[in-house]
Protein backbone atom coordinates (compact mmCIF):
# COMPACT_ATOMS: atom_id res chain seq x y z
CA UNK A 1 0.00 0.00 0.00
CA UNK A 2 1.36 3.38 -0.94
CA UNK A 3 2.01 6.12 1.56
CA UNK A 4 -0.48 8.95 1.89
CA UNK A 5 1.97 11.80 2.40
CA UNK A 6 2.57 13.83 -0.71
CA UNK A 7 5.27 16.26 0.43
CA UNK A 8 8.79 16.28 -1.02
CA UNK A 9 11.17 13.71 0.49
CA UNK A 10 12.83 16.28 2.74
CA UNK A 11 9.49 17.10 4.32
CA UNK A 12 8.40 13.48 4.89
CA UNK A 13 8.93 13.39 8.60
CA UNK A 14 6.69 11.93 11.25
CA UNK A 15 3.70 14.29 11.42
CA UNK A 16 2.94 16.00 14.69
CA UNK A 17 0.14 18.12 16.08
CA UNK A 18 -2.25 19.44 13.52
CA UNK A 19 -0.47 17.71 10.61
CA UNK A 20 -1.19 14.33 12.19
CA UNK A 21 -4.87 15.22 12.34
CA UNK A 22 -4.69 16.17 8.66
CA UNK A 23 -3.11 12.84 7.73
CA UNK A 24 -5.84 10.94 9.61
CA UNK A 25 -8.52 13.08 7.95
CA UNK A 26 -7.04 12.43 4.52
CA UNK A 27 -6.71 8.71 5.19
CA UNK A 28 -10.31 8.39 6.36
CA UNK A 29 -11.64 10.31 3.39
CA UNK A 30 -9.43 8.79 0.72
CA UNK A 31 -8.82 5.08 1.22
CA UNK A 32 -12.43 3.94 0.84
CA UNK A 33 -13.64 7.02 -1.02
CA UNK A 34 -14.98 5.01 -3.98
CA UNK A 35 -17.11 2.83 -1.73
CA UNK A 36 -18.11 5.79 0.45
CA UNK A 37 -19.25 7.78 -2.58
CA UNK A 38 -21.31 4.84 -3.84
CA UNK A 39 -23.09 4.40 -0.50
CA UNK A 40 -23.70 8.12 -0.09
CA UNK A 41 -24.98 8.48 -3.65
CA UNK A 42 -27.40 5.54 -3.41
CA UNK A 43 -28.64 6.82 -0.05
CA UNK A 44 -29.20 10.29 -1.45
CA UNK A 45 -31.14 8.94 -4.42
CA UNK A 46 -33.10 6.61 -2.13
CA UNK A 47 -34.67 9.65 -0.46
CA UNK A 48 -36.72 10.13 -3.63
CA UNK A 49 -36.89 6.46 -4.62
CA UNK A 50 -40.70 6.46 -4.73
CA UNK A 51 -40.66 9.62 -6.84
CA UNK A 52 -38.24 8.05 -9.32
CA UNK A 53 -40.59 5.09 -9.66
CA UNK A 54 -43.45 7.54 -10.14
CA UNK A 55 -41.59 9.17 -13.04
CA UNK A 56 -40.93 5.90 -14.89
CA UNK A 57 -44.18 4.09 -14.03
CA UNK A 58 -47.24 5.70 -15.67
CA UNK A 59 -49.63 3.58 -13.60
CA UNK A 60 -48.43 5.35 -10.43
CA UNK A 61 -49.44 8.79 -11.69
CA UNK A 62 -52.90 10.22 -11.04
CA UNK A 63 -54.41 13.69 -11.19
CA UNK A 64 -55.18 15.14 -7.74
CA UNK A 65 -58.88 15.85 -7.20
CA UNK A 66 -60.90 17.86 -4.71
CA UNK A 67 -63.53 15.12 -4.45
CA UNK A 68 -63.55 12.77 -1.43
CA UNK A 69 -61.27 9.76 -1.90
CA UNK A 70 -62.58 6.27 -2.46
CA UNK A 71 -62.78 3.94 0.51
CA UNK A 72 -60.02 1.49 1.32
CA UNK A 73 -62.47 -1.32 0.74
CA UNK A 74 -63.20 -0.09 -2.79
CA UNK A 75 -59.48 0.27 -3.54
CA UNK A 76 -58.77 -3.26 -2.29
CA UNK A 77 -61.72 -4.66 -4.22
CA UNK A 78 -60.52 -3.07 -7.46
CA UNK A 79 -57.08 -4.63 -7.04
CA UNK A 80 -58.58 -8.00 -6.14
CA UNK A 81 -60.74 -7.92 -9.28
CA UNK A 82 -57.64 -7.16 -11.37
CA UNK A 83 -55.89 -10.31 -10.09
CA UNK A 84 -58.67 -12.66 -8.92
CA UNK A 85 -56.28 -15.48 -8.04
CA UNK A 86 -54.13 -13.23 -5.81
CA UNK A 87 -54.46 -12.90 -2.04
CA UNK A 88 -54.43 -9.37 -0.66
CA UNK A 89 -51.27 -8.59 1.29
CA UNK A 90 -51.04 -4.81 1.82
CA UNK A 91 -52.84 -1.65 0.77
CA UNK A 92 -50.67 1.49 0.81
CA UNK A 93 -52.40 4.83 0.64
CA UNK A 94 -50.76 7.46 -1.63
CA UNK A 95 -47.77 9.24 -0.12
CA UNK A 96 -48.72 12.40 -2.06
CA UNK A 97 -51.92 13.45 -3.90
CA UNK A 98 -50.41 12.74 -7.32
CA UNK A 99 -49.60 9.10 -6.42
CA UNK A 100 -51.88 6.13 -6.96
CA UNK A 101 -52.69 3.80 -4.09
CA UNK A 102 -50.56 0.65 -4.17
CA UNK A 103 -51.91 -2.82 -3.41
CA UNK A 104 -49.76 -5.92 -3.02
CA UNK A 105 -51.18 -9.33 -3.87
CA UNK A 106 -49.62 -12.75 -3.40
CA UNK A 107 -50.06 -14.73 -6.62
CA UNK A 108 -48.15 -17.77 -5.42
CA UNK A 109 -45.06 -16.79 -7.39
CA UNK A 110 -41.66 -15.89 -5.99
CA UNK A 111 -42.69 -12.27 -5.43
CA UNK A 112 -45.86 -10.27 -5.00
CA UNK A 113 -47.63 -8.29 -7.70
CA UNK A 114 -48.14 -4.54 -7.31
CA UNK A 115 -51.48 -3.15 -8.45
CA UNK A 116 -51.96 0.62 -8.71
CA UNK A 117 -55.41 2.07 -8.08
CA UNK A 118 -56.70 5.60 -8.56
CA UNK A 119 -57.48 6.66 -4.97
CA UNK A 120 -60.48 8.78 -6.00
CA UNK A 121 -62.20 6.58 -8.56
CA UNK A 122 -61.07 3.19 -7.22
CA UNK A 123 -60.07 2.18 -10.76
CA UNK A 124 -56.97 0.15 -11.56
CA UNK A 125 -54.38 2.20 -13.46
CA UNK A 126 -51.96 -0.68 -14.03
CA UNK A 127 -49.75 -3.16 -12.23
CA UNK A 128 -46.10 -4.14 -12.01
CA UNK A 129 -43.80 -6.76 -10.54
CA UNK A 130 -41.70 -6.61 -7.40
CA UNK A 131 -38.51 -5.11 -8.81
CA UNK A 132 -38.40 -1.33 -9.06
CA UNK A 133 -36.10 1.63 -8.44
CA UNK A 134 -37.15 1.90 -4.82
CA UNK A 135 -36.17 -1.68 -4.02
CA UNK A 136 -32.87 -1.36 -5.89
CA UNK A 137 -31.79 1.84 -4.16
CA UNK A 138 -32.91 0.84 -0.67
CA UNK A 139 -31.44 -2.66 -0.80
CA UNK A 140 -28.21 -1.50 -2.38
CA UNK A 141 -27.77 1.33 0.09
CA UNK A 142 -28.73 -0.74 3.13
CA UNK A 143 -26.89 -4.02 2.56
CA UNK A 144 -25.38 -4.08 -0.96
CA UNK A 145 -27.75 -6.90 -1.99
CA UNK A 146 -25.78 -9.13 0.39
CA UNK A 147 -27.42 -11.11 3.20
CA UNK A 148 -28.56 -8.51 5.74
CA UNK A 149 -26.39 -9.81 8.58
CA UNK A 150 -23.30 -9.24 6.40
CA UNK A 151 -24.27 -6.27 4.29
CA UNK A 152 -25.64 -3.97 7.00
CA UNK A 153 -22.49 -4.09 9.19
CA UNK A 154 -20.29 -3.46 6.13
CA UNK A 155 -22.29 -0.40 5.08
CA UNK A 156 -22.86 0.94 8.58
CA UNK A 157 -19.18 0.66 9.51
CA UNK A 158 -18.70 3.64 7.21
CA UNK A 159 -20.43 5.71 9.91
CA UNK A 160 -17.34 5.19 12.06
CA UNK A 161 -15.17 6.40 9.19
CA UNK A 162 -17.41 9.45 8.83
CA UNK A 163 -17.04 10.13 12.54
CA UNK A 164 -13.25 10.16 12.20
CA UNK A 165 -13.53 12.47 9.19
CA UNK A 166 -15.85 14.83 11.05
CA UNK A 167 -13.65 15.15 14.14
CA UNK A 168 -10.36 15.48 12.27
CA UNK A 169 -11.89 17.90 9.78
CA UNK A 170 -12.98 20.25 12.54
CA UNK A 171 -9.59 20.05 14.24
CA UNK A 172 -7.63 20.77 11.07
CA UNK A 173 -9.83 23.69 10.03
CA UNK A 174 -8.51 26.39 12.34
CA UNK A 175 -11.31 28.53 13.79
CA UNK A 176 -13.79 26.75 11.56
CA UNK A 177 -16.73 28.75 12.94
CA UNK A 178 -15.48 31.74 10.94
CA UNK A 179 -15.79 29.87 7.66
CA UNK A 180 -19.58 29.64 7.34
CA UNK A 181 -19.82 32.89 5.37
CA UNK A 182 -16.40 32.75 3.72
CA UNK A 183 -16.75 33.06 -0.04
CA UNK A 184 -14.87 30.57 -2.25
CA UNK A 185 -12.04 31.88 -4.44
CA UNK A 186 -13.42 31.33 -7.93
CA UNK A 187 -10.25 32.64 -9.62
CA UNK A 188 -7.61 31.08 -7.41
CA UNK A 189 -7.06 27.88 -9.38
CA UNK A 190 -8.67 24.46 -9.23
CA UNK A 191 -6.86 23.34 -6.10
CA UNK A 192 -7.85 26.37 -4.06
CA UNK A 193 -11.43 26.42 -5.33
CA UNK A 194 -11.90 22.71 -4.59
CA UNK A 195 -10.55 23.19 -1.09
CA UNK A 196 -12.83 26.16 -0.46
CA UNK A 197 -15.90 24.28 -1.67
CA UNK A 198 -14.95 21.23 0.39
CA UNK A 199 -14.64 23.27 3.59
CA UNK A 200 -17.77 25.32 2.89
CA UNK A 201 -19.87 22.26 2.11
CA UNK A 202 -18.49 20.47 5.15
CA UNK A 203 -19.37 23.31 7.49
CA UNK A 204 -22.93 23.83 6.29
CA UNK A 205 -23.63 20.10 6.33
CA UNK A 206 -22.15 19.49 9.80
CA UNK A 207 -25.58 18.82 11.31
CA UNK A 208 -26.49 16.45 8.51
CA UNK A 209 -23.20 14.53 8.66
CA UNK A 210 -23.61 14.18 12.44
CA UNK A 211 -27.16 12.89 11.94
CA UNK A 212 -26.03 10.32 9.36
CA UNK A 213 -23.27 9.20 11.72
CA UNK A 214 -25.71 8.81 14.61
CA UNK A 215 -28.28 6.83 12.62
CA UNK A 216 -25.60 4.76 10.89
CA UNK A 217 -24.01 3.81 14.21
CA UNK A 218 -27.45 2.98 15.56
CA UNK A 219 -28.17 0.63 12.64
CA UNK A 220 -24.81 -1.02 13.28
CA UNK A 221 -25.58 -1.46 16.98
CA UNK A 222 -28.97 -2.97 16.16
CA UNK A 223 -27.52 -5.43 13.67
CA UNK A 224 -24.79 -6.50 16.10
CA UNK A 225 -27.25 -7.40 18.85
CA UNK A 226 -28.64 -4.14 20.23
CA UNK A 227 -32.00 -4.43 18.52
CA UNK A 228 -34.99 -2.93 20.36
CA UNK A 229 -37.68 -5.26 21.75
CA UNK A 230 -40.44 -6.19 19.34
CA UNK A 231 -43.60 -4.12 19.27
CA UNK A 232 -46.55 -5.56 21.19
CA UNK A 233 -48.57 -8.06 19.15
CA UNK A 234 -51.67 -10.08 19.89
CA UNK A 235 -51.52 -13.89 19.99
CA UNK A 236 -51.98 -15.79 16.77
CA UNK A 237 -55.52 -16.60 15.73
CA UNK A 238 -56.08 -20.26 14.99
CA UNK A 239 -57.71 -21.32 11.76
CA UNK A 240 -57.86 -19.85 8.29
CA UNK A 241 -58.41 -16.11 8.14
CA UNK A 242 -59.99 -14.14 5.32
CA UNK A 243 -58.51 -11.18 3.46
CA UNK A 244 -61.62 -9.01 3.05
CA UNK A 245 -62.22 -6.26 0.51
CA UNK A 246 -65.12 -4.01 -0.41
CA UNK A 247 -67.80 -3.15 2.20
CA UNK A 248 -66.52 -5.87 4.54
CA UNK A 249 -63.12 -4.20 4.73
CA UNK A 250 -64.74 -0.79 5.13
CA UNK A 251 -66.62 -2.04 8.19
CA UNK A 252 -63.35 -3.22 9.73
CA UNK A 253 -61.71 0.13 8.94
CA UNK A 254 -64.60 1.94 10.64
CA UNK A 255 -64.14 -0.17 13.77
CA UNK A 256 -60.41 0.49 13.74
CA UNK A 257 -61.01 4.23 13.40
CA UNK A 258 -63.49 4.15 16.27
CA UNK A 259 -60.95 2.34 18.45
CA UNK A 260 -58.18 4.83 17.53
CA UNK A 261 -59.85 8.11 16.48
CA UNK A 262 -56.64 10.09 15.93
CA UNK A 263 -55.08 7.47 13.65
CA UNK A 264 -54.41 8.70 10.11
CA UNK A 265 -54.45 5.43 8.20
CA UNK A 266 -51.63 4.94 5.71
CA UNK A 267 -51.67 1.18 5.21
CA UNK A 268 -53.63 -1.99 5.86
CA UNK A 269 -51.90 -5.35 6.23
CA UNK A 270 -53.95 -8.46 5.63
CA UNK A 271 -53.44 -11.76 7.46
CA UNK A 272 -51.86 -14.77 5.86
CA UNK A 273 -54.17 -17.73 5.35
CA UNK A 274 -53.26 -19.57 8.58
CA UNK A 275 -51.65 -18.83 11.91
CA UNK A 276 -51.84 -15.04 11.58
CA UNK A 277 -52.44 -12.42 14.26
CA UNK A 278 -55.18 -10.66 12.34
CA UNK A 279 -55.69 -7.72 10.04
CA UNK A 280 -53.59 -4.65 10.94
CA UNK A 281 -54.50 -1.02 10.28
CA UNK A 282 -51.46 1.25 10.64
CA UNK A 283 -50.57 4.91 10.26
CA UNK A 284 -49.57 8.12 11.99
CA UNK A 285 -51.15 9.68 15.06
CA UNK A 286 -49.91 11.63 18.10
CA UNK A 287 -46.36 10.27 18.45
CA UNK A 288 -43.69 12.02 16.39
CA UNK A 289 -40.79 10.41 14.55
CA UNK A 290 -42.16 6.89 14.53
CA UNK A 291 -42.82 4.51 11.68
CA UNK A 292 -46.40 3.65 10.73
CA UNK A 293 -46.17 0.28 12.44
CA UNK A 294 -45.96 1.99 15.85
CA UNK A 295 -49.59 3.10 15.66
CA UNK A 296 -51.80 0.12 14.88
CA UNK A 297 -55.17 -1.47 15.38
CA UNK A 298 -55.33 -5.27 15.20
CA UNK A 299 -58.64 -6.88 14.21
CA UNK A 300 -59.98 -10.35 13.68
CA UNK A 301 -61.19 -10.11 10.06
CA UNK A 302 -63.74 -12.88 10.49
CA UNK A 303 -65.45 -11.65 13.67
CA UNK A 304 -64.71 -7.93 13.30
CA UNK A 305 -63.45 -7.75 16.89
CA UNK A 306 -60.70 -5.27 17.79
CA UNK A 307 -57.97 -7.45 19.27
CA UNK A 308 -55.35 -4.85 20.21
CA UNK A 309 -54.50 -1.17 19.85
CA UNK A 310 -50.86 -0.01 20.00
CA UNK A 311 -49.74 3.61 20.16
CA UNK A 312 -46.33 5.07 19.41
CA UNK A 313 -46.29 7.15 22.59
CA UNK A 314 -46.57 3.96 24.66
CA UNK A 315 -43.31 2.49 23.35
CA UNK A 316 -40.26 2.23 25.59
CA UNK A 317 -37.22 4.48 25.22
CA UNK A 318 -35.22 1.86 23.33
CA UNK A 319 -38.11 1.27 20.95
CA UNK A 320 -38.65 4.99 20.35
CA UNK A 321 -34.98 5.48 19.48
CA UNK A 322 -35.22 2.58 17.05
CA UNK A 323 -38.37 4.04 15.48
CA UNK A 324 -36.71 7.46 15.03
CA UNK A 325 -33.82 6.10 12.99
CA UNK A 326 -35.54 5.64 9.62
CA UNK A 327 -37.51 8.92 9.54
CA UNK A 328 -34.36 10.84 10.50
CA UNK A 329 -32.04 8.93 8.18
CA UNK A 330 -34.17 9.33 5.05
CA UNK A 331 -35.93 12.60 5.92
CA UNK A 332 -39.44 11.19 5.52
CA UNK A 333 -40.73 12.62 8.82
CA UNK A 334 -41.89 15.91 7.29
CA UNK A 335 -43.16 14.74 3.92
CA UNK A 336 -41.97 16.12 0.59
CA UNK A 337 -40.40 19.28 2.08
CA UNK A 338 -38.00 17.45 4.40
CA UNK A 339 -37.14 14.96 1.66
CA UNK A 340 -35.99 17.88 -0.51
CA UNK A 341 -33.73 19.11 2.31
CA UNK A 342 -32.33 15.61 2.91
CA UNK A 343 -31.72 15.10 -0.80
CA UNK A 344 -29.84 18.40 -1.16
CA UNK A 345 -27.64 17.83 1.87
CA UNK A 346 -27.10 14.22 0.82
CA UNK A 347 -25.83 15.54 -2.50
CA UNK A 348 -23.49 17.92 -0.64
CA UNK A 349 -22.27 15.06 1.54
CA UNK A 350 -21.61 12.93 -1.54
CA UNK A 351 -19.78 15.89 -3.05
CA UNK A 352 -17.53 16.10 0.02
CA UNK A 353 -16.32 12.58 -0.68
CA UNK A 354 -15.56 13.49 -4.29
CA UNK A 355 -13.90 16.86 -3.57
CA UNK A 356 -11.76 15.25 -0.88
CA UNK A 357 -10.25 12.95 -3.50
CA UNK A 358 -9.87 15.89 -5.91
CA UNK A 359 -7.95 17.87 -3.28
CA UNK A 360 -5.56 14.98 -2.77
CA UNK A 361 -5.05 14.54 -6.51
CA UNK A 362 -4.45 18.26 -7.13
CA UNK A 363 -2.04 18.41 -4.20
CA UNK A 364 0.05 15.60 -5.64
CA UNK A 365 0.06 17.33 -9.02
CA UNK A 366 1.33 20.52 -7.42
CA UNK A 367 4.12 18.71 -5.59
CA UNK A 368 5.83 16.10 -7.70
CA UNK A 369 3.44 14.09 -9.91
CA UNK A 370 2.70 16.42 -12.79
CA UNK A 371 3.00 13.56 -15.29
CA UNK A 372 0.19 11.46 -13.81
CA UNK A 373 -3.48 11.88 -14.61
CA UNK A 374 -5.93 12.87 -11.84
CA UNK A 375 -7.44 9.38 -11.59
CA UNK A 376 -4.03 7.75 -11.44
CA UNK A 377 -2.97 10.13 -8.68
CA UNK A 378 -6.13 9.38 -6.72
CA UNK A 379 -5.62 5.64 -7.07
CA UNK A 380 -2.06 6.07 -5.89
CA UNK A 381 -3.38 7.49 -2.64
CA UNK A 382 -6.04 4.81 -2.20
CA UNK A 383 -3.49 2.05 -2.64
CA UNK A 384 -4.72 -1.50 -2.03
CA UNK A 385 -7.90 -0.19 -0.40
CA UNK A 386 -9.29 0.71 -3.82
CA UNK A 387 -9.70 -2.94 -4.82
CA UNK A 388 -12.06 -4.14 -2.06
CA UNK A 389 -14.01 -0.88 -2.45
CA UNK A 390 -14.54 -1.46 -6.16
CA UNK A 391 -15.15 -5.16 -5.50
CA UNK A 392 -18.01 -4.45 -3.09
CA UNK A 393 -19.68 -2.15 -5.61
CA UNK A 394 -19.37 -4.65 -8.43
CA UNK A 395 -20.59 -7.47 -6.19
CA UNK A 396 -23.66 -5.44 -5.29
CA UNK A 397 -24.46 -4.87 -8.96
CA UNK A 398 -23.89 -8.53 -9.83
CA UNK A 399 -26.25 -9.60 -7.04
CA UNK A 400 -28.94 -7.13 -8.06
CA UNK A 401 -31.02 -9.44 -10.32
CA UNK A 402 -31.21 -12.13 -7.64
CA UNK A 403 -31.73 -9.57 -4.87
CA UNK A 404 -34.72 -8.01 -6.61
CA UNK A 405 -36.21 -11.30 -7.75
CA UNK A 406 -36.24 -13.23 -4.51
Amino acid sequence: MTTLAADPPAARTRPKGRSLWWVVHSWAGLKLSIFMTFVLATGTLAVFAHEFDWMVTPAMRVAPQSAPPASLGAIAAAAQAEIPNGRLQVVYMPIDPWFAAEVWLDTGKSRIERVYVDPWRAEVTGHAGWANIHRFLRQTHRHLMLPVNYGVPIVCSLALLLLVSLITGLVTYKKFWRGFLRRPHWTGGARRLTGDLHRLGGLWSLWFVALMIATGVWYLVEELGGRAPDHPQPPKIEGELSAPAGPELDRLIARAQAAYPTLRITEVRFPSAKGARGLVVQGQADAVLVRDRSNAVWLNPDTGAVVMVTRGEDLGVHQRISEMADPLHFGTWGGFATKVVWFLFGAVMTGLSVTGVMIYSLRLKAVHEEGRGPIARAFRGMGAWAYPAIGLILLSLVLTPAGLAG
